[in-house]
């Protein structure tokens, strides 16, 4: 093949790939880079979405520092976060070592264990509103044939963040449990068999090779499950109608945003609060991945 042809083909080449990468760039530029930059945009303009914008500059960001639901959505937010973190790492921790099993059957339990997985997190959560219902739910029922008295799950601000912290769990774990499981799987079983011969027990097999060697699969999980919870709006939505309450209990960002955009039109506002719940997420997802970073650098 001469110089030119070789040419013509390489040329041919890459306007065929440009042609297949052009309609996903498409895509991104629509419905991501357009909508990001046009809420940056917002966030400095005042607008209801009745009445013309005009240039607000940081008078948005002002009032949100100033504003004392922010203070509270923000408490709120942190103390559902940790809530939701520490049960979602240690119960799908225990699941995926339960099922990183060769026993019969085990595929049966590997698949009842992911069905929460698929539910809609609404309809999940409507489900779990009838459950936790202080008078008549079955959560209550249960305690009461052990002689617990019912529980104030979805009527007393701070068991509502409670409530709320335990159906987001119990829908967290089945992904966080296959990220980690698909992680123990991959170790390879010649540690297990060493660290046996010399006497090693499961606990700490799994404390001194399986924890380790699934750092990447455990950094992922925190940061999603971060993510998750920071940016929780449909659970919470579906399980106090969307006011945040009772009271204040669980005012939480995503229902701050809600409720700022869609009730009381401060779009502009709202578009502010959702610039600063990413910044938030960016410094917390940074210092995560440095952390996991620095512990696995070798001394």
């Amino acid at each position: 093949m001469t110089p030119r042809a070789r040419s013509a083909l390489a040329r041919r080449r890459a306007r065929a790939g440009v042609g297949f990468v052009a309609p996903n760039v498409a895509a991104v530029a629509v419905f991501l880079l357009f909508p990001l930059g046009f809420s940056l945009y917002l966030s400095f303009q005042r607008w209801d979405l009745f009445r013309p914008m005009y240039f607000a500059g940081l008078g948005n960001y002002r009032q949100l520092l100033r504003d004392p639901l922010f203070a509270i959505a923000l408490r709120n937010t942190a103390v559902f976060t940790v809530l939701t973190l520490v049960p979602t790492v240690i119960v799908s921790l225990a699941v995926a070592a339960a099922l990183n099993r060769k026993l019969p059957g085990i595929g049966l339990f590997r698949t009842l264990a992911f069905l929460p997985l698929v539910a809609s997190t609404v309809a999940m959560a409507v489900v779990w509103r009838f459950l936790l219902t202080t008078d008549d739910g079955a959560v209550n029922l249960i305690l009461g044939w052990f002689g617990v008295k019912p529980v104030p799950w979805l009527s007393d601000p701070a068991w509502a963040l409670v409530s709320l912290s335990l159906v987001t769990v119990w829908k967290s774990v089945p992904f966080a449990t296959v990220v980690l499981l698909a992680a123990m799987q991959g170790i390879p079983q010649t540690l297990y068999e060493a660290a046996r011969i010399d006497g090693a027990g499961p606990w700490r097999r799994f404390r001194s090779i399986t924890v380790p060697l699934i750092r990447g699969g455990l950094s992922f999980v925190l940061v999603i499950t971060i993510i998750n919870s920071v940016q929780a709006f449909d659970q919470a939505y579906a399980l106090t109608d969307g006011n945040g309450g009772p009271e204040t209990g669980t005012y939480v960002l995503g229902i701050m945003l809600f409720q700022n955009a869609f009730r009381f039109y401060e779009v502009g506002y709202a578009a502010a609060l959702a610039w600063v719940i990413f910044a938030l997420l960016l410094v917390v997802t940074l210092v995560q991945l440095w952390l996991s970073r620095r512990e696995a650098e070798p001394w």
